[in-house]
């Protein structure tokens, strides 16, 4: 008797019209009251919401932090159990949720369990009188989760459970995440590509090897990842790989106890006067060789900053084919050396600064190198 062929069923393809961008980016912290008073002192941050014990929840606190479109969340645990303080004492203050603005919350997440996807949280209602929220949730690398925003109709303040608030911190001009960079294990990268692009329909849009970011002394492979309405939604992931010493992945990975967020980027219009501000407010920032000005104008050609003043203010400048961008990285902004903060500034360029690798690189190992983990 022959046996039957059975063909396997066409995944259909994504709708990218599922995920419409980033909603917010949710922080598990220790303090979240000092973490809110940083950000809004050292970032320009509004402090707009908040949630805890005199909003009818009992195990949390949370700050809504928000500049721009950029609204960052800062949740910390009121017991000393629990999944939140497990995650502050495994990886110390560090990103939890990555979450995602939806029109349609139940088939987003259908979609994405479907494709694959670990479920966390089913899709379900949160209300207050100024209407509800529909909210899914998914896992993905380490111990991060993607959620499922759809708040299509909502007129409260962030979310059910918050009440308004306002403290000003002034703004720096950060106005929208450009990308957020994911550290994960050895061999691990083309399969996280890989689910993004099953559990999405994410494409790769750059990738990088040993070739394009290593010194003499460390290297790491990445592949940037990108999807949503518009492209709206780019992930690069990075991977460590063999070099004489310990790479940034490998500290990470040490310190962090697992993948993880490295940095997430903020687009601003106007980096020399953003990144001005955020000095005179006490950010810290990577320094790049002194070197690397002396030959920008030749590398970059013209431009429309003063070049002195980005020397002073230690920016980079990469430039490809559709024009040019202004980068510049914060020094880690906890005691762990894991989660950092780039400021962006693009003029038509589309990359990442793969002409900066190098002086980037530089002065993370002068950091690790201090730290005794080179």
């Amino acid at each position: 008797m022959n046996a039957e062929v059975q063909s396997t069923p066409k995944v259909p393809e994504y709708r990218e019209t599922l995920l419409d961008g980033v909603d917010h980016i949710e922080f598990y912290v220790g303090n979240a009251r000092q973490a809110a008073h940083f950000y809004r002192s050292a970032f320009g941050f509004d402090v707009v919401a908040y949630s805890g014990p005199e909003t009818g929840v009992r195990d949390r606190a949370s700050y809504v932090l928000r500049q721009g479109d950029v609204h960052l969340v800062m949740t910390a645990p009121l017991a000393p159990d629990g999944e939140i303080a497990e995650h502050v004492r495994l990886h110390g203050d560090g990103v939890r949720a990555l979450a995602f603005q939806v029109e349609d919350a139940g088939a987003a997440y259908q979609d994405a369990v479907g494709r694959g996807a670990r479920s966390v949280a089913e899709p379900h209602a949160v209300a207050d009188e100024k209407g509800a929220v529909t909210l899914a949730t998914v896992k993905t690398f380490g111990d991060t989760v993607h959620t499922f925003v759809e708040r299509n109709e909502y007129e409260g303040a962030f979310l059910p459970g918050y009440r308004q608030e306002f403290k000003s911190g002034t703004g720096a001009g950060l106005q929208l995440v450009d990308h957020c960079v994911c550290n994960v294990e050895l061999h691990r990268m083309d399969e996280w590509v890989d689910w993004y692009n099953r559990v999405f329909g994410f494409d790769v849009f750059q990738e990088f090897d040993e070739s394009d970011i290593a010194t003499q002394y460390s290297a790491l492979r990445s592949k940037v990842v990108r999807g949503g309405r518009g492209g709206s939604i780019t992930f690069p992931i990075n991977e460590p790989a063999k070099g004489l010493k310990r790479s940034q992945i490998d500290e990470y990975l040490d310190y962090y106890h697992g993948p993880g967020v490295q940095h997430i980027a903020l687009h601003t219009a106007d980096i020399v006067e953003t990144v001005g501000w955020l000095r005179q407010q006490g950010a810290e920032f990577l320094a790049a060789p002194s070197a690397y000005y002396d030959t920008l104008g030749d590398r970059v050609g013209d431009i429309d900053e003063d070049l002195e003043r980005l020397r002073q203010l230690n920016i980079l400048v990469d430039r490809d084919e559709h024009g040019y961008l202004l980068q510049i990285f914060t020094r880690p902004v906890e005691d762990r050396p894991t989660l950092f903060f780039e400021v962006i500034q693009r003029k038509g360029c589309r990359g990442f600064g793969k002409g900066n690798f190098q002086a980037l690189f530089q002065a993370i190992e002068r950091e690790q190198e201090a730290r005794g983990n080179l």
